[in-house]
């Protein structure tokens, strides 16, 4: 673990895009899948209003609808489920006490689905708010983790050579801006000393920005805004968290491989994690998939996605990627807390979080993946953190 200085932002953003030129298609190198896999399609809804498309001033009623049905918002690619899709063993339910305990921390927060797995088998499952089984919820930011899997599979496959590589080399558009000598590690770790405000009460952050940026410039919306960026430190020094250096590894990973990141996803992610839905992952100006936000799957996917983590994700990534992206490379003071290659990182595990209340909890000495999808009435809430951190504790006390 690094005791490096961490600047906090917000935990969390939305749909900050990320944007430049990239032609997708066969990848040099790039093996097919064993078996032929259905093709990646891309889904437009109806043209709206842009009024009605500003997610943090949804209303209640409308997140609880719309959460579950980001298809018909936003643009996006469409990843047919896995061709053996991983079956989920129900085993001893949890005590009744305890389950509902968790059904009351459902209540409190806003959850809209939560599934409890642990040392092999579902020992809770349950939903609210209209959500169902075979129904998406989207992600927010337990995308960036996503993302993160999908740069330790560039590596493994040889189109990244080396996390130390420096970012302009797979972003060419960054060169002479602050980002020079930035390296792939520090964006994956947001200890790249760039600063950045994530501040969405702010209409000047550079995240409140980024409509400006994509009106202006289009397709090379990001690519130009972080270019405007300062360097606040040394890089690897200071951790501030920053959406825009996720999207900047969507960029890398997408312009290495030559694949959009839904389309790499599908070999990497949904076929060997065994998804038994579909994936929905929305799409940016140019075409490509936002790093750093914004899929959508159903509750039980994401768990498979936590046990794909939770079991070191076979041979799609380098050997020992997940024990060391779900480490503190990152500290937090003396809290216990801190931040791995886009994974919080807490006391005895990690795990994926997103803005009102969506997150993957991982504890590897207990076999335990606690997934919770949710409609908090705001982006952020410590308090409902804790409370999670509450129930997941209890879990791992239960036989």
């Amino acid at each position: 673990m690094r005791n490096i200085k961490a600047g906090l932002g917000l935990a969390a953003a939305l749909g900050a895009l990320a944007i430049s030129g990239c032609n997708y298609g066969s990848a040099a190198g790039f093996e097919a899948a064993p078996v032929a896999l259905e093709p990646v399609v891309l889904i437009e809804p109806p043209v709206r209003d842009p009024s009605e498309l500003q997610v943090l001033f949804w209303t209640d009623e409308q997140r609880s609808e719309r959460f579950r049905d980001m298809e018909s918002w936003f643009a996006g690619h469409e990843v047919p489920a896995a061709t053996t899709p991983r079956a989920l063993v129900q085993g001893e339910q949890l005590p009744e006490a305890l389950a509902q305990e968790i059904r009351q921390a459902m209540r409190d927060t806003g959850a809209a689905g939560v599934m409890v797995h642990k040392a092999g088998t579902v020992r809770f499952e349950d939903y609210a708010l209209g959500f169902m089984p075979d129904q998406r919820w989207t992600s927010f930011s337990v995308a960036k983790s996503f993302t993160s899997t999908l740069l330790g599979a560039a590596v493994k496959d040889g189109f990244i050579a080396s996390l130390d590589d420096p970012v302009t080399q797979y972003v060419p558009g960054l060169a002479g801006s602050a980002y020079e000598g930035v390296s792939v590690r520090q964006i994956a770790t947001m200890t790249s000393g760039v600063a950045w405000n994530e501040d969405y009460t702010d209409p000047t952050s550079d995240v409140a920005q980024l409509n400006r940026f994509v009106v202006e410039y289009g397709a090379d919306a990001i690519v130009a805004q972080m270019r405007e960026l300062e360097r606040e430190a040394p890089a690897g020094e200071k951790w501030v968290y920053k959406t825009g250096e996720t999207n900047l590894i969507g960029l890398v990973v997408e312009n290495a491989v030559g694949l959009s990141l839904a389309e790499y996803a599908q070999e990497k992610i949904v076929e060997p994690a065994g998804f038994e839905g579909d994936l929905f992952w929305m799409t940016d100006p140019r075409g490509g998939n936002i790093g750093g936000c914004c899929l959508s799957l159903t509750l039980s996917d994401y768990t498979r996605m936590g046990l794909f983590a939770l079991e070191g994700g076979g041979d799609v990534v380098p050997e020992g990627w997940f024990a060391e992206a779900g480490d503190s490379i990152v500290d937090f003071g003396d809290s216990g807390f801190g931040y791995g290659y886009q994974w919080w990182t807490y006391p005895g595990g990690y795990g994926a979080q997103g803005i009102f209340g969506q997150s993957i909890t991982i504890v590897p000495e207990e076999e335990l993946v606690l997934t919770v999808v949710s409609n908090w009435s705001t982006a952020t809430s410590n308090e409902h953190r804790a409370t999670w951190r509450g129930v997941a504790a209890k879990i791992v006390a239960a036989d």
